[in-house]
C-alpha cells in the first residue's frame, strides 16, 4: 500500500511539473484566456492582430481568440449581433479605434473590468471613445483635445506633473523615429530586469494625452524631442490604472503602417506580453529575451 501511494504521489508530481504530460484539454484550460478586439482602426489592424496573437501564443501561456467588429461600411443591424462575452476571458487586448460600441457592449465591458477583468490598450486604442466616462477613467489619459482634461508630463525624477485643461497641447505626435524609452518603475513586474533606458523601433511618440489622470501608475516614459515635432517634455509611454477590481495597462507604442518596427521591437513586444500576463495573474514569468535593445541599439524581431 505504501508503495502504491508513493507511486501515485510521484505520478501526480510528474504531471504537475511536466504540463506536456497532462491531457490536452487540461493544458488548454490552465492557460490564460485572452481576447483581442479589432475591426476598425486608423492603423493597419489586419497586420497587428496576427502578430500579437502569434507572440502571445508563442509564450505557451495564453489561448487567444479574436473578436472583430463590423466595419464602418456595414449596416447598423450588424452591430446588434456583435456581443463578445468578456466574462470568458482573463484579459482583453484592445486593438480597436473606431465607431462607438453599442451601449450593451459598453456596459458589459465596464462590468467585466469592474469585476476584476484585465485590459491592455495598444497605441491607437487609447484614441477611442471620447465621452465614454468609464473608458476615460480606465485609460487615465487618452488621445483627446487640449480642453478635454488633465495633461501629465514626467519630471526628471520620475514624478508626474499635472497640467490643467488648455495648459499646453492636446494629443498629437511628431515625426516617426527611434526614440529612447526610460523605465520609471524597475520594481514593477512588467518592467523588472529591463534596462533603465532602451531604444525603441521607429514609432509615433504620442504627446499631450488628456483625461481624468486619476490613479496613474507610471511604468515608462520617453522624451518628446522638439526637433522631431515633439513637446520638449518627457511623455508617459506605459502606465496602469486600477478600475474596480480590474487593472488596465496602456502601452502607447505600436504604430503600424507600411512599417511594423513599432510592434516587432523586442522591447515594446515584451511589455505587451508581460502586461497581458500581469493584468491576468498579478505576476510575470516571461523573461527578458536576448538580444534586447540597449540605449544605443534597437532590436527588431521581424522586419
Amino acid at each position: 500500500m505504501k508503495i502504491q501511494r508513493r507511486a501515485l504521489l510521484c505520478f501526480t508530481l510528474s504531471m504537475l511539473c511536466y504540463p506536456s504530460l497532462l491531457p490536452a484539454q487540461q493544458v488548454k484550460d490552465s492557460k490564460i484566456r485572452l481576447l483581442i478586439l479589432d475591426g476598425q482602426n486608423n492603423h493597419d489592424w489586419k497586420r497587428m492582430t496576427p502578430w500579437h496573437k502569434a507572440q502571445l501564443e508563442g509564450t505557451g501561456l495564453f489561448t487567444v481568440d479574436v473578436s472583430t467588429t463590423p466595419a464602418k461600411t456595414d449596416p447598423p443591424a450588424n452591430w446588434e449581433t456583435w456581443r463578445p462575452d468578456f466574462s470568458k476571458y482573463q484579459v482583453v487586448l484592445s486593438n480597436y479605434n473606431g465607431q462607438p460600441w453599442p451601449f450593451a457592449v459598453q456596459k458589459s465591458f465596464t462590468d467585466y473590468v469592474t469585476n476584476g477583468g484585465g485590459v491592455v490598450i495598444i497605441h491607437a486604442a487609447n484614441n477611442a471613445f471620447p465621452g465614454w466616462k468609464e473608458y476615460d477613467q480606465m485609460l487615465g489619459l487618452g488621445w483627446r483635445g487640449p480642453d478635454y482634461g488633465i495633461r501629465v508630463t514626467v519630471a526628471e525624477d520620475g514624478t508626474l506633473v499635472r497640467h490643467a485643461a488648455n495648459d499646453g497641447p492636446g494629443a498629437g505626435h511628431g515625426a516617426q523615429w527611434e526614440f529612447a524609452v526610460m523605465s520609471r518603475d524597475a520594481t514593477h513586474p512588467i518592467m523588472q530586469s529591463l534596462p533603465k533606458v532602451w531604444k525603441h523601433g521607429q514609432d509615433e511618440l504620442y504627446h499631450g494625452q488628456r483625461g481624468p489622470a486619476e490613479n496613474i501608475h507610471l511604468l515608462a516614459s520617453a522624451f518628446s524631442d522638439k526637433e522631431k515635432g515633439g513637446t520638449g517634455d518627457h511623455e508617459p509611454m506605459v502606465w496602469w490604472v486600477p478600475f474596480g477590481k480590474g487593472k488596465v495597462v496602456s502601452n502607447l507604442m505600436g504604430h503600424v503602417g507600411p512599417k511594423t518596427a513599432a510592434i516587432t521591437c523586442a522591447g515594446s513586444n515584451l511589455i505587451t506580453l508581460r502586461a497581458c500576463q500581469w493584468v491576468a495573474t498579478g505576476t510575470v514569468t516571461i523573461p527578458v529575451p536576448t538580444p534586447f535593445p540597449t540605449a544605443d541599439q534597437t532590436v527588431i524581431l521581424e522586419k
